[in-house]
């Protein structure tokens, strides 16, 4: 059964469709690819009461306007920014209803670098190698362009009530836990040491392959890596430019590098890299092995966490196009009931 389709009215300059992208696939010489921001895929189920993440639109920086042909429920998760329904603002981390001939329109981001609109059904345009997702790099799928129009799955509960959660922070940069890799020991620990101790900058330079850092400090560069045979790298690793300068590979990165990889950021703070706009300040801290493992929990895992947290999203009633139609207050009387009863 079909659940419509979205209308794609007028787009940002980069969005595409994403999923949690294609694991597995490294000896096809293809990343796992998917949404930069995996766990707002995962709060956007949570959200729609989906038992799994849903492939979504990923929207660089800004939005576009949508319409949709069928009502359905939609979520707003990752990089928070201004939406509304005709006219009316919505609330970001929150799921909403759309009704056929309403515009939603989604904006700049107030913060970050990749929001997600997803749709309670999914959206269903065919699968390739296993996934949905546009990889760029790789030249699966492309950026959508204005006046495309996206089969959607039907929505199984379109009337449940909105829900809203509170976005966990990976916006404002912070601290990567890394982990030591087996080209680590190309680094003296001086050079080592000064990355766990130097704040850097996002750099202009990136995209969803990776994303490059830059500070003031000396050069990180190392005098054991010249011939250096290319191997196979991962989401995660962190290569190091002949200059010095630290680049954090993501999602679309390539599956095979040159350039020696000083550590690798752990799983659940690549989201943090990746929504880092330009000018964001990050830091490096080294973890164990051990404590990596203890901070990789499955996404089904994940996916309960953000259930605990939510809560009914509260509407404003100067929000509520159609407040008449609601019954505010039952049980009013004209107050002779019981006089009448009694005779």
């Amino acid at each position: 059964m079909s659940g419509g389709s979205v209308i794609l009215r007028a787009l940002g300059p980069s969005v595409s469709v994403q999923d949690m992208g294609r694991p597995g696939r490294m000896a096809q010489g293809i990343s796992r690819g998917g949404a930069v921001d995996p766990l707002a895929l995962v709060e956007a189920a949570a959200l729609l009461g989906s038992r799994s993440p849903l492939p979504a639109l990923e929207m660089a920086v800004s939005g576009g306007r949508f319409e949709v042909t069928a009502p359905t429920r939609i979520a707003l998760t990752g990089a928070p920014m201004q939406a509304e329904l005709d006219g009316r603002p919505l609330r970001w981390g929150a799921s909403h209803k759309i009704e056929p001939g309403e515009v939603l329109s989604i904006g700049a981001a107030r913060a970050g670098m990749f929001g997600y609109l997803t749709f309670a059904g999914g959206i269903e345009t065919p699968e390739v190698l296993g996934s949905r997702s546009a990889h760029l790099a790789a030249g699966i799928g492309s950026v959508l362009e204005s006046g495309a129009c996206l089969p959607l799955g039907t929505d199984p509960e379109p009337d449940a009530p909105a829900l809203v959660l509170t976005q966990e922070d990976r916006f404002s940069g912070g601290t990567l836990r890394i982990i030591p890799g087996p080209q680590t020991g190309l680094f003296d620990e001086d050079t080592f040491a000064r990355l766990t101790t130097t704040e850097f900058t996002r750099a202009r330079q990136g995209n969803r392959q990776g994303v490059a850092l830059e500070s003031d400090a000396p050069a990180l560069t190392s005098d054991k890596a010249e011939g250096l045979a290319s191997d196979v790298i991962f989401e995660g690793d962190i290569q190091m430019t002949g200059a010095g300068t630290p680049y954090v590979l993501l999602a679309e990165c390539q599956t095979i590098g040159g350039y020696p990889r000083i550590g690798t950021v752990l799983p659940c703070d690549l989201p943090r890299v990746a929504q880092a706009a330009p000018g964001t300040k990050l830091r490096f801290k080294a973890v164990t092995l051990d404590e990596a493992d203890a901070l990789a929990p499955r996404w089904e895992a994940q996916l309960h966490a953000q259930r605990a947290k939510l809560r009914p999203l509260i509407r404003d009633p100067h929000d509520i196009h159609d407040l008449l139609g609601y019954q505010l207050i039952s049980g009013v009387t004209a107050g002779r009931e019981l006089e009448e009863e009694n005779g």
